[in-house]
């Protein structure tokens, strides 16, 4: 997964249509998420599409690291869960949880760049990222 900077750095270069092809591009990059995990219990509330986020934990360096698989039935949507993700990504559960992904997404100005039912289901994608890192953090 692209670093949140490289991204950043692709889009100010971009305008419209070739922001949403960048988008659409960072979504088909994800990892593929198995449809057994595609649950009610993973499935982000109040997106306008559906979506699904799912972390696992994998070990390297000593410390437990998040990497979370995620996946959308909307391409641009699925694009928007990559650029979130690519602010976590690969991180210990403490890191995550102390991650403030809204600031860290700020540049992209996504409000005045989406249409408002493509970015209403972002805050809560990043509490239950958060709040997921949080959990697991603490034991």
């Amino acid at each position: 997964m692209r670093s949140l900077d490289d991204i950043r750095e692709e889009y100010e270069f971009l305008d419209g249509d070739e922001r949403y092809r960048l988008l659409i591009e960072l979504g088909r990059e994800l990892d593929a998420m198995p449809d057994v995990l595609k649950t009610d219990a993973t499935k982000v509330r109040g997106c306008s599409a559906s979506v699904w986020v799912y972390p696992t934990r994998s070990e390297g360096g000593g410390d437990s690291r998040l990497h979370f698989l995620a996946d959308s039935n909307a391409a641009i949507t699925k694009g928007i869960v990559a650029l979130v993700l690519s602010a976590v990504q690969d991180r210990t559960a403490t890191e995550v949880a102390n991650t403030d992904i809204a600031a860290a997404l700020a540049p992209f100005d996504l409000r005045n760049q989406l249409s408002s039912n493509r970015t209403q289901g972002i805050p809560n994608m990043i509490a239950l990222i958060r709040e997921t890192a949080a959990r697991l953090a603490a034991g």
